[in-house]
């Protein structure tokens, strides 16, 4: 069944993120009321301001975020500029809000960094989880929880379905699978509606996470060498933000969603020297550097999105060679623009 997404009432809490600006501008675009409840802390203006010394990157995410801001501000999108680890603060705002459906994006959304600093991840992914869970149990919206493919653990090697048990490595992953059991748990007792999404390896425009492919682009335009982790040969399924709106959208307005798990991937990995060579082949006098593979990452690769085809009619557009060739044709008009945060 469909659902009308006009007029719908979304609240995207650490909405002003990567993933869920993108989501933000689509909703809106598609007539829905959204709402970003962002603290500008985690990955955001207050980390790049407060660092910028010791951060080469910092003053160009910094533009970025102001990009993002922007477009929310243009979009006429509300921004409720609060701390979702606040239970009592969080809860009046989504009180009077009175979302149809919450999406919880906030979280430290870096696995190396979720190693390094368990107490703030927990704090970021788990407590915000908790304070928004228990704001609406009692309205019941639509509850939307971004997980990770993490939650796997080390692939088998063929494609993983979502029915695959859940071996996580690691802090992020563990506080992931934490989170889809917290939720699952609000859907038993309250009977709060849910989805959860596993996403993998996203890449897009006014991303500021630093993952593998932004750097590879950032160093090639910075004509330094491309560092892979490892020998090249782990492979993820990398997945274009755009792939991905479409793929919450359709969670959004389809009912088919309700109390499910989605793999929304492109479906189909690709190694870490394959994607270093989409970068090389459109820089010249660049190479590729190989170093240590942090032994605390799992070996990943393709996830099924059969689910998400089947049920919500989801159908990924961007491959790398679309997907990833947009990525760094924007990279090179921000570069264009901006050629000092490129020295």
């Amino acid at each position: 069944m469909q659902i009308d997404i006009k007029g719908k009432r979304i609240a995207l809490i650490g909405g002003a993120g990567f993933i869920g600006h993108n989501l933000a501008l689509k909703l809106t675009e598609l007539g829905a009321e959204a709402h970003v409840v962002d603290s500008l802390q985690v990955n955001n203006l207050g980390a790049f301001t407060s660092n910028m010394e010791a951060n080469p990157s910092a003053r160009l995410y910094i533009e970025l975020i102001n990009e993002r801001l922007d477009l929310l501000r243009r979009a006429d999108i509300p921004l409720h500029i609060l701390d979702a680890r606040d239970y009592h603060l969080l809860g009046n705002h989504l009180g009077a809000m009175k979302p149809d459906v919450v999406i919880h994006l906030a979280a430290i959304a870096h696995a190396n960094r979720a190693n390094k600093d368990p107490y703030s991840t927990f704090d970021h992914n788990m407590r915000t989880l908790e304070n928004a869970l228990d704001s609406v149990r009692e309205k019941k919206p639509h509850f939307i929880f971004f997980s990770s493919s993490m939650v796997y653990g080390n692939f088998d090697g063929e494609a993983v379905a979502e029915d695959r048990p859940c071996s996580p490595m690691g802090i992020y992953g563990t506080l992931k699978y934490s989170g889809e059991r917290l939720v699952q748990a609000y859907h038993q007792v309250f009977k709060l509606p849910y989805t959860i999404v596993r996403p993998s390896a996203l890449y897009g425009e006014r991303c500021v996470s630093r993952r593998v492919g932004q750097a590879f682009i950032e160093n090639a335009l910075r004509g330094k060498n491309l560092t892979v982790n490892g020998d090249g040969t782990d492979a993820l399924d990398f997945t274009y933000i755009g792939d991905l709106v479409q793929g919450i959208v359709l969670c959004v307005t389809k009912e088919a969603a309700l109390n499910q798990t989605f793999n929304l991937t492109y479906g189909s990995a690709r190694s870490l020297t394959q994607l270093a060579e989409l970068v090389l082949g459109e820089f010249k006098g660049v190479t590729l550097e190989y170093q240590a593979r942090d032994a605390l990452m799992p070996e990943r690769g393709t996830l099924s999105v059969a689910k998400a085809r089947k049920l919500l009619g989801y159908e990924p557009k961007f491959p790398v060679e679309v997907g990833f060739k947009k990525y760094i044709d924007w990279y090179k008009g921000v570069a264009q623009a901006h050629p000092r945060l490129f020295n």
